[in-house]
């Protein structure tokens, strides 16, 4: 879908909405800024910011009646986001949506004061975005995608798809720091009992990660797992591509990839499943002109294989 057509149906999809009973009836347009580090034809993104606008309608937030959402696409461009984040924060929002440790780091950096409802981001204590999950304080808080622990479980996941797998390949952005030394921290610590040997594969555009992936590709009993920050470097249908010509049995991060041709996700399904909460922190902060301040811990974890997580009894 084009950008134009997208943004056609954006407001096409809200303005059907009646305005809420306890909807704010604000004295001024608000305006609500959205960073993703995905490019504007992503449909997979597509759909979770149409699912986000749709429950701020739900809220009485209602784009171009009392609300404007202005939305900006990384496209996997570290440089591109950080301009995006600059340039929203001068358009002096009432509040920003923040998708992932990509976009969060850098708005942070643009500014103090201006609120910050955060999705898809891993131990955002640890990433130091906020002091502590019950008392975020500053101007951030949102909702933590996974603790950092789960990425051994990663491992268990992979191994019981492909027994046969004795090296694995943990693809990573540096761009995004954020969290990727307890990210693969847990993973090294969980390796040996598995009978698997770890190494990072560091991605940052498509001919880096297509050098990368058949360079750990040559030695037999080879494995992947694409983190999110991964998915954030690199289109999906690169990194799915380059797995099926290798032959690598590989995890994903969410469902998008499965859709798109991938062996098996994680479990994780992104922020389309929590629309609705960042939505109705936004609409809190966009009344208040202030976060809640407080963060939540929604992991959405379905294990695809099994009933239970791998290694855990019922």
């Amino acid at each position: 879908m084009r950008r134009r057509d997208f943004i056609t149906l954006l407001c096409g999809a809200t303005a059907a909405w009646p305005l809420a009973a306890s909807a704010q009836q604000p004295d001024r347009m608000r305006r609500i800024g959205v960073l993703t580090p995905f490019a504007s034809d992503d449909p997979a993104e597509q759909t979770r910011v149409l699912a986000f606008a749709q429950a701020l309608a739900q809220s009485g937030w209602i784009e171009g009646r009392n609300v404007r959402i202005e939305i900006r696409w990384g496209a996997s461009d570290p440089e591109g986001i950080r301009r995006y984040a600059a340039e929203l924060v001068a358009l002096a929002p009432d509040v920003i949506l923040a998708v992932s440790s990509a976009t969060t780091e850098p708005l942070l950096q643009a500014t103090r004061t201006v609120p910050i409802v955060f999705v898809q981001v891993a131990e955002p204590v640890g990433a130091g975005f906020v002091e502590t999950l019950a008392r975020p304080g500053g101007n951030a808080t949102g909702f933590m995608l996974y603790e950092y622990g789960i990425s051994g479980k990663w491992l268990e996941l992979l191994k019981e798809i492909a027994p046969g797998v004795k090296r694995v390949g943990f693809l990573q952005n540096l761009v995004v720091a954020a969290g990727l030394a307890g990210e693969f921290g847990a993973m090294q610590a969980a390796a040996p009992s598995l009978g698997l040997e770890v190494r990072p594969i560091n991605v940052r555009d498509a001919p880096e990660t297509e050098r990368a992936i058949a360079a750990f590709a040559r030695p037999a009993n080879g494995g992947l797992i694409a983190g999110g920050a991964a998915a954030q470097a690199v289109r999906r249908d690169v990194i799915i591509k380059l797995a099926a010509r290798h032959q690598l049995p590989a995890l994903y991060l969410d469902r998008a990839f499965v859709a798109d041709g991938g062996l098996s996700p994680m479990g994780l399904t992104g922020w389309i499943n929590t629309g609705a909460p960042p939505a109705t922190s936004i609409a809190s902060s966009t009344a208040r002109n202030r976060p809640t301040f407080r963060c939540r811990h929604r992991p959405s974890i379905s294990w695809p294989s099994t009933s239970r997580p791998p290694g855990r009894s019922a």
